[in-house]
C-alpha cells in the first residue's frame, strides 16, 4: 500500500520545517528536497524523526 497522494501533499521536513519530501515508495522512504535527510516509512508511517533520518550519500558528496 503507498501513502495517501493528500498526505504527501502536507507532509514536510521536520529539520527545515517547510521543504516538500519526495516519495520513494520502492525504497519505503521519504526524502528531504533541500536538507536530503532520508526518513523511513514502515507500515505505510512516515517516521519523521530526526534522531531516525540517515543523512543522503549523494547529498553530502556535492
Amino acid at each position: 500500500m503507498a501513502l495517501d497522494p493528500q498526505l504527501l501533499e502536507i507532509l514536510a521536513c521536520p529539520d527545515t520545517h517547510h521543504a516538500p519530501l519526495d516519495y520513494d515508495a520502492g525504497a519505503s522512504t521519504l526524502t528531504c528536497t533541500e536538507c536530503g535527510l532520508i526518513f523511513e516509512v514502515r507500515d505505510d508511517i512516515p517516521i519523521l524523526l530526526i534522531d531516525e533520518a540517515r543523512k543522503n550519500d549523494k547529498t553530502e558528496a556535492s
